[in-house]
């Protein structure tokens, strides 16, 4: 598997990659694409969007434990592929959805499929020594971020053709991926690392549950979701504050986006495999968190547009915590419940994923809207500090409660064997 294992790592980079341009390929379009469904306005339809983003949300919640359980008895790869087929009709299908149910029906479908997540992060788990977990689980983050610069800006150049014209292109992009992935992605569980399937492991609920045979890594778990509700407010409510505090105009924001995916990609993709080995995991963990909460401080207070800019440098400093994170968290599961692992952390992020935007949206909303008893956009962040502060606290207890294993001393069954 040595040979194979770089070719194997940039597919499950470019997987993660266009399953993320996918998603953001149709933002610029949603807004026009429902008001022609419906014939309504702008504000309805952003009602409508939410609970298209809820719809899909809960989708991924509820299949992900199912996907990494099934890769954890059928092996990565078929349900890997399986996905992308999926992700790729599913694509097709909205293209041609000929009223808002089956737009909502496509969702639902997206969020399915878009679980692979799940079995892609346990592929890298299968693959990575762990001397290189942490620094291969950084290449998630950097898809993420480079995908979400990506996506909205070829929808938004798309678009112009029509607002169900990025829906075909992602649909694309997915189905040569599937290609691509069937003649060169290799088996990355041998079958005696499988495990039989069982529903009540797949039970989303019941998989978060399971984590507490874990108890070394229930800290680290919760310092996670802390840290994925925290980015929230950046997610959330970056354009509207940059806009209203600053009167950023709509391709100024897109610059500032561009600057985040790069800062972002560079970080995850580059500076963790320095940084990590050099500080160490649970070093790396709370100064990515400091670096976090003094990012989101400085937003809130920033006084000008160009100062936000300079204050990214912080904020995205922080982007080591989640590979280091996600690495020692890994590193405690045997290789035979990874896939269950992932599922369940996916599940948690998705969750996040519902629960975060709402939050954030409607903090700035309230501090900003007329007759605020406080007027202070920043609040957003103001939170999001509070949250990533948080996320240090329990990552310092647990790690003092709970000290990773050294590699040395990592025991035979959670050592990854390819």
């Amino acid at each position: 598997m040595s040979d194979k294992r770089s070719p194997a790592l940039g597919f499950i980079f470019i997987t993660i990659l266009i399953d993320v341009i996918g998603l953001g390929i149709i933002i610029p379009v949603v807004p026009k694409l429902i008001e022609q469904l419906t014939g309504e306005g702008l504000s309805r339809a952003a009602i409508y969007s939410g609970w298209l983003t809820f719809a899909y949300a809960s989708a991924q919640f509820c299949f992900a434990p199912v996907m990494g359980g099934l890769s954890d008895k059928l092996g990565r790869r078929p349900v890997l592929l399986t996905s992308l087929l999926g992700l790729g009709l599913d694509y097709v299908f909205v293209s041609f959805a000929p009223t808002l149910a089956w737009l909502f029906v496509g969702r639902v479908i997206a969020g399915m499929a878009g679980a692979s997540f799940t079995t892609a992060t346990a592929y890298i788990a299968d693959i990575s020594t762990p001397e290189k977990r942490a620094q291969n689980f950084g290449l998630v983050g950097a898809a993420f971020g480079i995908g979400f610069v990506l996506g909205p800006w070829l929808g938004g150049q798309l678009g112009v053709f029509g607002a169900r014209v990025p829906f075909m292109a992602a649909a694309a992009l997915s189905l040569c991926n599937l290609l691509y992935g069937y003649f060169v992605l290799p088996e990355s569980l041998t079958p005696d690392k499988r495990r039989p399937f069982e529903w009540r492991r797949a039970n989303p609920v019941a998989s978060l549950l399971r984590l507490g045979k874990y108890p070394t890594i229930l800290g680290l778990v919760a310092a996670l979701v802390l840290l994925y509700l925290a980015g929230s407010a950046t997610q959330s409510v970056w354009t509207f504050y940059t806009m209203l505090k600053f009167s950023w105009t709509e391709k100024m924001v897109g610059n500032s986006l561009a600057v985040i995916g790069l800062f972002t990609g560079l970080v995850q993709g580059g500076l963790v495999r320095v940084a990590i080995p050099k500080l160490g995991a649970a070093r790396a963990i709370v100064v990515g968190l400091l670096c976090y909460t003094v990012g989101f401080v400085l937003f809130a207070f920033a006084p000008n547009g160009w100062l936000m800019l300079a204050f990214l440098a912080p904020y995205c400093l922080g982007g080591i915590s989640g590979p280091a994170l996600q690495s020692t968290i890994s590193g405690q599961v045997p290789a035979t419940e990874q896939g269950e692992l992932q599922g369940a952390l996916t599940s948690l992020i998705s969750v996040t994923g519902v629960v975060g935007p709402l939050m954030m949206s409607y903090l700035f909303g309230e501090f900003t809207r007329k007759g605020a008893p406080v007027y202070f956009p920043g609040a957003p962040f103001i939170l999001g500090a509070v949250l990533a502060l948080g996320s240090v606290v329990l990552a310092v207890y647990s790690l003092r409660k709970h000290p990773p294993v050294a590699t040395s001393a990592v025991p035979a069954e959670a050592v990854p064997t390819h």
